[in-house]
């Protein structure tokens, strides 16, 4: 495994605004926040993706991220927050994070993530559907 800039943080080797830490996670504010107080919440094991974080610890990196989106809500009194994760496609450091992004009504946030698009016709989606239940 080569080091990553989380892995660096994880291990104290790198400075990073730490927000939590425990057996499970780490958080630390992202320094290229959306708004301010946007928390970053990453598993202290190294993996990069969520399909290749081991079942068994799923439950509980999810509890630690479930924790930080209402910290964050409630320290910062935010309206709510934005949770989000990328896998490989826009992941700038390849390894598992959660955003964690205090939110506020007319904060400007609009279509940050994804352009919105539509399916031809119920059949289509159905099909979509499927191609996905069968891969489970």
């Amino acid at each position: 495994m080569t080091a990553d800039l989380f892995c660096e943080i994880i291990a104290g080797e790198r400075p990073a605004h730490v927000v939590s830490s425990d057996a499970v996670a780490v958080s630390f504010l992202d320094v290229r926040p959306v708004f301010k107080g946007h928390v970053l919440v990453v598993p202290r094991a190294h993996v990069e993706m969520l399909s290749d974080l081991p079942v068994a610890d799923v439950g509980p990196f999810f509890e630690r991220v479930q924790a930080m989106a209402k910290a964050v809500e409630e320290g910062l009194r935010a309206g709510g927050t934005f949770v989000a994760m990328n896998n490989r496609v826009s992941q700038s450091v390849p390894h598992l994070h959660v955003h964690v992004v205090p939110r506020v009504r007319k904060d400007g946030l609009r279509g940050f993530f994804w352009p919105r698009t539509t399916y031809e016709s119920d059949d289509e989606a159905a099909a979509y559907a499927d191609l996905v239940a069968k891969a489970l």
